[in-house]
């Protein structure tokens, strides 16, 4: 897999679930993809069990969709400060309008709901959310990875071997 041209945009806010920003940070690092971590502000990040601080390197306000492959959205408690940006919501709807993947776990769902993207889509999320899932119109799954044309979801830590797996065959399809 040659990804050493791609790029990926990936938002952060405090109380993420740790694992679901630092396990895609350093595996798409691991296959030479270019990672940018924007946050809603300039200040570092502090995951929820305590990882971090994660320095971001921009912010939501000053990136653009049309700079990215594609886009990660970690879960955690940082989905429900992440989508109450205008900002974020642009960002989601821009990535979808033009059909680059974008990966979301866990409470992320919460991102694309707002941005109302996920109606009439497969998905799957942490069961904690999936009624705002199914009320926002997504015909929710119990599997660990869904991927439905440019989303890419998945439930909880325990799967993010085969959601990144599908996020790296998404990256290496795309542009070609």
């Amino acid at each position: 897999m040659a990804l050493s041209d791609k790029t990926v945009l990936m938002l952060a806010a405090d109380l993420f679930e740790d694992m679901e920003l630092l396990y895609p940070l350093y595996r798409l690092r691991e296959e030479r993809v270019a990672v940018t971590i924007a946050g809603l502000d300039d200040h570092p990040v502090t995951g929820k069990k305590g990882h971090g601080p994660v320095a971001v390197d921009t912010t939501v306000n000053d990136v653009h969709s049309g700079d990215f492959d594609a886009l990660i959205v970690p879960g955690g408690y940082a989905p429900d400060k992440l989508r109450r940006s205008d900002a974020v919501l642009e960002l989601v709807r821009s990535f979808d309008t033009t059909a680059k993947p974008i990966a979301f776990i866990c409470h992320a769902g919460w991102v694309p709901i707002s941005a109302q993207i996920v109606k009439g889509r497969r998905a799957t999320s942490v069961d904690a959310i999936r009624d705002d899932m199914v009320n926002a119109g997504v015909d929710w799954v119990d599997e660990a990875t869904v991927v439905d044309g440019n989303l890419i979801s998945a439930r909880t830590p325990a799967d993010l071997g085969p959601w990144m797996k599908a996020l790296l065959t998404a990256l290496d399809a795309e542009g070609r």
